[in-house]
């Protein structure tokens, strides 16, 4: 069924009204706070994380769901203590779409993501509470893969950018040379910035080929566990252990896994 906007602000409503009773007469909603909800918010983010990667449907709407709550929790704990609400949270969220959308709610001009996208920072900088400078909004926690990625993208965006993006392989190979150069004299502390060097490189390439590399690590790290488990498996229908097989031998249930 296809709901109108009036019903979809129902169910949201509606779905306010209980937290509303829950936070009333249940023991644990009554005593939740910001801080004991962050935790269980972040587990909750990457539960969505984990739905979205596997395009799972189901899941995807049920930790909506979930993230939706916390939404609404921490809008009420704001309400509680006189600060704001969950009104004052969606007023503010739509004129920040309506200011940094000029293209399509005022006299400005953007045919493509690409155009949008130059623009969004220089609006963000004009916004009043905004950020100060370009690379003020990526969070100091992030992870530091993501991180990496929205800093080059910000930099990207008001043009700090490759010109070719076949030149950033050059850049690739020159940190890989250099980390290789610190290998040889084993200073662990040059081996650690070269190599991060090299991540923040690669990672670069993945944004000029429109790859997240965020998605593309998960979906290795879960081929390796898928491959690996395999292995583990076969050992294990063999009568063998792990730690007493030769490489080679888990090199064949390890092929076997790529040809799966």
């Amino acid at each position: 069924m296809k709901r109108t906007s009036a019903q979809k602000a129902q169910a949201i409503a509606k779905v306010i009204d209980t937290l509303d009773i829950l936070r009333e007469k249940c023991p644990w909603d009554r005593k939740q706070t910001n801080e004991s909800l962050r935790p269980n918010t972040i587990e909750e983010v990457y539960e969505l994380c984990d739905a979205l990667i596997n395009d799972d449907s189901e899941n995807i709407r049920k930790e909506l769901g979930d993230v939706l709550l916390h939404v609404l929790f921490y809008a009420k704990i704001g309400e509680e203590q006189g600060r704001f609400d969950i009104g004052d949270v969606a007023e503010a969220l739509d004129s920040k779409l309506i200011f940094r959308h000029p293209h399509v709610f005022g006299d400005e001009t953007a045919s493509t993501a690409g155009e949008v996208l130059q623009n969004w920072e220089q609006i963000k900088l004009r916004e009043k509470g905004g950020n100060k400078t370009v690379l003020a909004g990526v969070p100091d926690a992030l992870p530091a893969l993501i991180k990496a990625h929205r800093i080059q993208e910000k930099a990207a965006n008001v043009g700090f950018d490759w010109a070719d993006r076949a030149e950033a392989w050059n850049k690739v190979r020159e940190e890989s040379e250099e980390f290789a150069a610190e290998i040889e004299s084993m200073d662990a502390e040059k081996m650690e910035s070269e190599m991060g060097d090299l991540l923040f490189s690669v990672i670069n390439i993945a944004r000029l080929y429109g790859i997240n590399p965020e998605n593309a690590l998960e979906k290795t790290n879960r081929k390796f566990i898928r491959r690996f488990n395999h292995i583990e498996r076969r050992a294990k229908e063999n009568g063998m252990e792990l730690k007493d097989m030769t490489l080679g031998q888990m090199d064949e249930f390890w092929n076997e896994a790529k040809s799966l």
